[in-house]
């Protein structure tokens, strides 16, 4: 597995690509969700890519901290490509994302919009449950935190 954590305009239109490729395959075909994938917002942020020779296996989006309405570092678009989800890449990812916001930004709590059916999985990387459930695109969703590394 290779990473890559580059920041927006960093990324070369065919890391690009894939990126959009994999989230709307997921997020979009797979879920049965349409809507705005590229919703504005992925010029603000670092982007986590995980490589398997030439293919996007994983991804995930990162905010530094105070540059949503949150003062945490944000994590979003957490994805696996489908076929490779049982080797434990979305546990390698996270661990890859918190290893790259801390040497980016230093000690910083996080914060993500988990889909409410992951609130256990997100448990097991030290995220708790920090404010009401509430429904993103039809989904249903929990605001989670993780706090600052020591």
């Amino acid at each position: 597995m290779r990473w890559q954590w580059s920041p927006f305009d960093a990324l070369s239109l065919r890391d690009l690509y894939a990126a959009m490729q994999l989230r709307q395959e997921v997020f979009v075909v797979e879920q049965d969700c349409p809507y705005l994938d590229a919703d504005g917002a992925d010029p603000a942020c670092h982007h986590l890519l995980g490589w398997d020779g030439d293919a996007l296996v994983a991804y995930v989006r990162v905010f530094a901290p105070g540059d949503t309405v949150h003062p945490e570092v944000v994590i979003g678009r957490v994805v696996v490509r489908g076929r490779r989800r049982s080797e434990g890449l979305g546990r390698a990812v996270m661990h890859e994302a918190h290893a790259r916001a801390l040497a980016t930004w230093g000690p910083q709590p996080c914060w993500l919009s988990a889909q409410a059916h992951l609130e256990h999985w997100y448990g097991t990387l030290g995220y708790t449950v920090c404010g009401p459930g509430y429904l993103e695109d039809g989904i249903p969703h929990v605001p989670m935190r993780r706090r600052a590394p020591d």
